[in-house]
C-alpha cells in the first residue's frame, strides 16, 4: 500500500510540473471567455465583425500641421425623388436576409452594437453625454418594443412588422472636405448618418423628425456586408452600401454649413433663386477646389485655350443663326395666341425693313430738268409792268 501510495505521489508531482512547464512555456496563451468576446462579436444576423476589421474600417483624422482647408458640409438626402439615393430604402421589407440603412441602423442601435448620439441641429457633439438611450427614444417616436431587464441590461425586442421603415424618407449627413498639404490631394468623407422620420403634422402636410446620429466609421463593417444594386437595368449587386457613400454615388442638397452663428441656408437666403445659387456656388468651389491648386502644363494649357475657341466660335455662330434667343412666348394683337421668339424676330426684321424703304420712298426728290420752259396760261391778263415805252 506504502509503495503504491508514493507511486501515486510521484505521478501527482510529476503531472504538476509538466503543466506548470507548459503554461511557462512561450507561445502557449490561454484562451479565456473575457478573451473570446473580445476577439469576436457577432449578431443575429451573423455579422462577424473583429477588432481588427473594426480599426481596418477606422479613419484616421489628418493632423492639424497637414490641413490647409478644412469644410464641414451638411445635405439631406431624399429618398423619394432622387433616383440616386433610392437603394437607401428599397427593400422596404427583409428580403433573403437584404435590409436598407435604417433597418441596419435601428437593429445596431438597440441591440447595443453601436452608439447613438442626440441631434442638436448644428452643434452636434459625439461624446458619452449625449450617448441616446434607446428606451427613450423609442418611446419618443412611437416605436412599439418589448424589453426584457431593466437599466443597463436592458434587450429590447422589435418586430419586424413594427420598424418604420416606410416612414423614413430622408437622411441628414455630415460630409468634410478637407485637403491635406501632405499628400496634396482632397478628400472627402461622411462623418455621420442621421435618418429622419417623416409623418403627417397637427395642421396636415409633413413634418420631419430627426432621431440620432451614428458615426459612420462604426457603421461601416456593417454596411460593408450589404450589398446592393443601384440600377434596374442591371440586378447584380455590385457595390456594398460602403462603397456607395464613399464614392459619392448619392446626390443630395446643402441644407447648411458649418458657421459661426450655426443658421440653415434657408436662415441665411430667404429667396429660393438666391438659396439655390449659393448651394451650386458651394459645391462648384469645393469641387473645383482641388483643380485651381495646379498650375497646367503647356499641352493642357493650350488644349484649354483651343477649347474656349472653339466655344466661343459656336457661341458666335449661334448667335447669327438666332439660336442664342431663349424661346419666349407672348401673345399678339391679332389673336390671343401664343407666338415663338423666332417668328417675333422675324416679324420684327420685316416690319423694320419695310418702315426704312417707305421712307427711303417718302424721301426720294424729283429732279426737275434744266431746260425746262416755264409754263404760262393763255387766258391770263398780260402784266403792263416795267414794260419799255
Amino acid at each position: 500500500m506504502r509503495i503504491f501510495s508514493k507511486i501515486s505521489i510521484l505521478l501527482a508531482l510529476f503531472a504538476v510540473s509538466v503543466a506548470a512547464e507548459a503554461q511557462d512555456a512561450p507561445g502557449v496563451v490561454r484562451r479565456n471567455q473575457a478573451s473570446k468576446r473580445g476577439e469576436k462579436q457577432e449578431d443575429k444576423s451573423g455579422v462577424k465583425i473583429t477588432d481588427r476589421m473594426q480599426g481596418f474600417f477606422d479613419n484616421q483624422p489628418t493632423h492639424d500641421a497637414d490641413l490647409a482647408y478644412m469644410r464641414q458640409i451638411y445635405r439631406q438626402l431624399d429618398l423619394k425623388d432622387t433616383p440616386e439615393n433610392q437603394p437607401l430604402y428599397f427593400p422596404e421589407d427583409v428580403v433573403d436576409g437584404q435590409k436598407n440603412l435604417f433597418r441596419i441602423m435601428l437593429g445596431l442601435v438597440v441591440d447595443g452594437k453601436i452608439p447613438a448620439y442626440e441631434y442638436l441641429d448644428g452643434r452636434e457633439v459625439f461624446s458619452d453625454q449625449y450617448k441616446v438611450k434607446v428606451g427613450e427614444m423609442l418611446d419618443r417616436f412611437d416605436i412599439f418594443y418589448q424589453t426584457q431587464g431593466s437599466g443597463d441590461r436592458a434587450v429590447y425586442t422589435i418586430e419586424e412588422a413594427d420598424v418604420p421603415t416606410g416612414q423614413v424618407l430622408k437622411y441628414y449627413i455630415i460630409e468634410k472636405w478637407e485637403f491635406d498639404r501632405r499628400s496634396s490631394r482632397m478628400k472627402t468623407q461622411v462623418e455621420a448618418i442621421c435618418p429622419v422620420l417623416t409623418r403627417t403634422g397637427d395642421y396636415g402636410g409633413e413634418a420631419n423628425y430627426p432621431m440620432f446620429w451614428v458615426k459612420f466609421d462604426q457603421l461601416r463593417p456593417y454596411l460593408a456586408q450589404q450589398y446592393v444594386f443601384l440600377s434596374d437595368d442591371n440586378n447584380l449587386p455590385q457595390y456594398s452600401l460602403d462603397d456607395y457613400f464613399n464614392l459619392g454615388m448619392y446626390k443630395g442638397e446643402i441644407y447648411k454649413t458649418k458657421n459661426l452663428r450655426n443658421l440653415s441656408m434657408a436662415q441665411m437666403y430667404g429667396d429660393e433663386d438666391d438659396l439655390k445659387r449659393a448651394q451650386d456656388s458651394i459645391d462648384t468651389r469645393l469641387r473645383e477646389f482641388g483643380k485651381n491648386l495646379w498650375v497646367p502644363t503647356r499641352e493642357e494649357y493650350l488644349a484649354m485655350k483651343e477649347a474656349e475657341a472653339e466655344a466661343e466660335e459656336a457661341a458666335a455662330k449661334a448667335a447669327e443663326a438666332g439660336e442664342a434667343i431663349p424661346e419666349r412666348t407672348t401673345v399678339t394683337d391679332d389673336d390671343n395666341t401664343p407666338a415663338p421668339a423666332a417668328t417675333r424676330a422675324s416679324a420684327r426684321a420685316g416690319r423694320k425693313k419695310s418702315t426704312s424703304s417707305a421712307a427711303k420712298k417718302k424721301k426720294a426728290k424729283v429732279s426737275k430738268p434744266k431746260s425746262a420752259p416755264a409754263q404760262t396760261n393763255a387766258n391770263a391778263a398780260k402784266s403792263v409792268r416795267r414794260r419799255k415805252r
